[in-house]
Parts: structure tokens; sequence; C-alpha cells
């Protein structure tokens, strides 16, 4: 009887690891995007799911969030400060807040907060990179991308990366010819290796607006990243550059983070010189190289900064500059499956996955759930979001089987489980 009651204990402490599941950076534990989760509602009511409670005073910004151990945590930009914040998941209360940067360019920051263990990482509008205690919002060290590093952003608006913990190191990117990428020591922040990059035409010096996802394109394990001038590979073990790929590269802003699929990268940005790209990552003679699949110009398919999710092949996306036209491509051949079309919201769309659904967030507030099909277009629920303040850019969240949208000064919580 006993073994019988120690199987079934660890059976549902399975089971609830799943269905609740923490999201602890950007794009998910898993960096691709998608929750796990189940049993969540697969249509809304009318006026969407319930509403369990909301939160403000949280400062200025386009952060989203990291869920966590019970602990939500955000950025945001408080009487000229910016702050790393953590609440508590159950009711948003404010558990404690840690100056992060000065704030003096007048703006937020951009990224979202990356937990690992009893430690939260966050970087400012002006790349200052702190490390605090989960706990407490104890500071446990900082650097700084333009002071140590030389660093420097492609265009005004700021840092705006979530750092990668991989095993012992944090991986980051400030941005400087000689320091495009940087491993530190992420108990530490000391400095293992720094990377330097060949120049390229298109685009702009230094770092973009997205986050670096891990590839073992050709068996080689190496660090993925959309810069001012494209996409880039990086060897983990040793910083040194590995391939580079500019053609996507725009002059304005590099947003979306790169999606990985065994040897294959694909990578977009918006504005009017920017496109779609998918590149195969080969090894010849101990050396790899980008060979392009597809490219795809500006005005057929381009991401703004919404974010693309790859399931089974297939990438979900709002298409177009300033526009979340819905649709579905394939990966392999880049041709449409359905879409781009107009969708119920206006402008950009953020969005993420969660069982079998996409929750299509646009700039104006218009919240929505579609059905991730490759048979078409299905909208299974839409509601307006009730919030004060400034564009809806920030990534929508599911975790523990609740749906988190964060803007300027507040944060949202709703309930998606199904009823029992």
């Amino acid at each position: 009887m006993f073994r019988l009651l120690v199987l079934l204990s660890l059976f549902h402490s399975a089971v609830s690891l799943v269905s609740a599941e923490d999201w602890p950076r950007w794009r998910g534990a898993r960096n691709d995007n998608k929750s796990l989760e189940t049993g969540l509602l697969t249509e809304w009511p009318s006026g969407g799911p319930r509403k369990i409670w909301q939160a403000d005073g949280l400062g200025t910004g386009f952060s989203s969030i990291a869920v966590a151990n019970g602990k939500i945590f955000t950025m945001g930009r408080i009487d000229n400060v910016e702050y790393l914040i953590a609440l508590n998941e159950s009711d948003g209360q404010q558990v404690w807040k840690t100056q992060l940067g000065s704030g003096t360019k007048e703006k937020g920051p951009n990224g979202t907060p990356t937990v690992d263990g009893d430690r939260v990482y966050g970087i400012s509008f002006e790349g200052d990179l702190v490390c605090a205690d989960v706990e407490s919002g104890r500071e446990l060290w900082r650097t700084n991308f333009q002071k140590y590093f030389g660093g420097k952003m492609m265009s005004m608006w700021g840092y705006s990366e979530s750092p990668l913990i991989d095993g012992d190191r944090l991986i980051c990117t400030p941005g400087s010819p000689t320091a495009m990428m940087a491993a530190l020591d992420k108990e530490t922040g000391r400095v293992i290796w720094k990377s330097k990059i060949p120049n390229a035409s298109r685009g702009n010096d230094g770092a973009g607006y997205s986050s670096i996802v891990i590839s073992n394109a050709s068996g080689v394990k190496q660090y993925v990243q959309l810069i001012g001038h494209g996409v880039i590979g990086i060897a983990a073990a040793n910083g040194r550059f590995l391939w580079g790929y500019d053609k996507i590269a725009n002059t304005t802003a590099n947003v979306p983070t790169p999606l990985i699929s065994g040897n294959y990268v694909f990578a977009s940005t918006g504005y009017s010189d920017g496109g779609s790209a998918l590149l195969e990552i080969r090894k010849n003679r101990g050396k790899l190289s980008s060979r392009e699949v597809y490219y795809k110009r500006a005005k057929t398919l381009q991401n703004h900064h919404g974010g693309m999710i790859l399931i089974d092949g297939k990438i979900f996306m709002g298409h177009g500059h300033n526009n979340g036209f819905p649709c579905c491509i394939d990966l392999k051949t880049g041709n449409p499956v359905w879409g781009p079309q107009r969708g119920p919201g206006k402008e950009s769309a953020a969005i993420t996955y969660a069982d079998g659904h996409l929750y299509f967030r646009y700039q104006d507030g218009t919240m929505t759930l579609i059905e991730a099909s490759t048979q078409g277009f299905t909208l299974k629920g839409k509601f307006e979001e009730n919030f004060n303040w400034g564009p809806r850019w920030a990534h929508p969240v599911v975790s523990g089987g609740k749906l988190f949208l964060r803007t300027n000064h507040e944060l949202a919580c709703y309930d998606l489980k199904k009823p029992n």
C-alpha cells in the first residue's frame, strides 16, 4: 500500500508539472514559444476568459513576463529609474523591486527577465545586465554592455534581448565588433569569451532586438542571433564566428527571434527593406556556411516584432510591417498554407501557443484565440483589453492555466482552464 501511495504521488506530481508549466524566460522553457499545458479553453465566452486579477504600478516599457516557482518577473521604468520587479503569481502583489538602470533615456526596458534556479537576470534599455536573488531581489552582480564591452544597438530603441542561460554560462549580445556576443559565468559575471565578427554590407552595426537561440546544425553547437547585419552563428565552445547572412537585414530594427529546425534556420524582419529567408547550415572541410534555400521579399512575407512559431514543419506568424495578418507557411518550401489575411485586430500582432491554439495579441488591444490548424483561419474567441496605457507590444504568456497580458504600468491575469 505504501509503494502504491508513493507511485500515485509521483504520478500526480508529474501530471501537475505538465499541466502547470512555468515560463522562466522569453519564449518559454524550451525557447520555442510553445506551452505544453493542456485542458485549456478551446473557445472563449463573449468578453473573453475570466479575469483573475490586475496589477498596476509596474512602470513603462515593453517587457513581457517570466513565471517561475510561484512568482512573476518583469521590468519597468518608474520615476525615471528602471527596475527588475517580482510579483506573486497568485494575486499580482509586488514582492520586491531592484534597480536595473538609470532610465535616463526616458524610455522603459524592452526585454524579458530570465529565471535560472535561485537567480534572475535582466537587461536595461542602456545595457545594464543585472543578476539578482529570486527570493529577495538582492543584487548579486552587474555589468554594462556599453561600458565594459564597447557595445551598441543598431538603432535608438535600446537593448531588448533576454539573456540565455546555457549550463554554467550566460550568453548575451553586447553588440560591438569585438564582442558582438559574449559568454559570462552566470554565477559571477566573469567574461569567458567574446565573439568578433566580420564586416557586412547590409543593415547597421550593433545588436538587434532579438534573443539568442541554440542550434546544433551539422553537428556543431552554436548560438544563432539576429543582429544589425542580419543573422549569425557563433561557436558555443569559444565564441568563434561560424557564418552570417545579411540579405534580410533592414536598416531600422531587426527584431524577431530566429526559428531553429535541425540544420535549418528561419529568420524574418520587418520594415520596407526586410523579408524572410530559410537557411541550411552546412559543413564542408570542417567549416560551416549558410546556404539560402529561399528568400521572400518584405511585401511577400515578413514579421515585424510579434514573433513566429514552428509547429510540425509549419510556421505560424503575423505578416506585414505594422500589420499582423495571420498566416501559415511551409518551413521547407516557403509556400503559403493559408493566409496572409486580415484578422479581427489592427496593427502588429504578438503570438504564443498552447493546447492546439495560437494566442494573437494585436497592438490595438484586441486579444484573440485562433486554432493552430493547417486547414485555414478559424477564430475561437476574442476580447478587448481593458488597459489605460500604450500599444500592446509585450508578448502574451500562457503559464499555470492562466493568460498573462502586460502593458505600460499594468499586468492582467486570466483563467484559461476548462471548467470541471
